[in-house]
């Protein structure tokens, strides 16, 4: 009885999220010019407020980048090791990919899960990002994370 109740109340909570991946791919038709691509590699680690550390590269105009990655999350629990890859929109200038993004969506790994982002930044850059992880944690709300290239 008691298991079955904790269960609804995981299903309440993790209902919302499901469609959200759906809702970060359906605007891809609006993000602009398609004009490099990324792949990353990050941990996560999370107790209400969480921290959001690795490293990834970027592909822009037959050129290869690598960069840092730091960032944080709000209302999440738990740990994940998250790989993604992606597209890059809007980006003319490989200075303008520097800097905060911003992400609202939510996020369930239990055992394995996969998952997509859309990243804004000021300068007008966007990067939809298809995620895989491993771990377990449950995020819920907003989400950032700052890029700064490295030599």
């Amino acid at each position: 009885m008691l298991m079955s109740r904790r269960l609804a109340v995981l299903a309440l909570v993790l209902a919302p999220l499901a469609g959200l991946p759906h809702a970060a791919m359906a605007e891809e038709s609006t993000l602009g010019t398609p004009s490099g691509e990324v792949t990353m590699k990050f941990k996560s680690l999370d107790i209400g407020v969480g921290h959001t550390w690795g490293t990834g590269k970027l592909v822009f105009q037959h050129h290869t980048y690598r960069f840092r990655i730091e960032g944080g999350s709000l209302a999440a629990v738990g740990y994940a090791n998250i790989k993604g890859h992606g597209t890059v929109y809007n980006l003319t200038r490989v200075k303008d990919f520097e800097g905060s993004y911003a992400a609202v969506n939510g996020d369930v790994t239990a055992g394995t899960g996969i998952g997509a982002v859309l990243l804004n930044n000021p300068a007008g850059v966007r990067i939809r990002l298809d995620t895989s992880s491993s771990g377990g944690r449950l995020a819920a709300a907003a989400q950032g994370m700052k890029i700064t290239l490295t030599k």
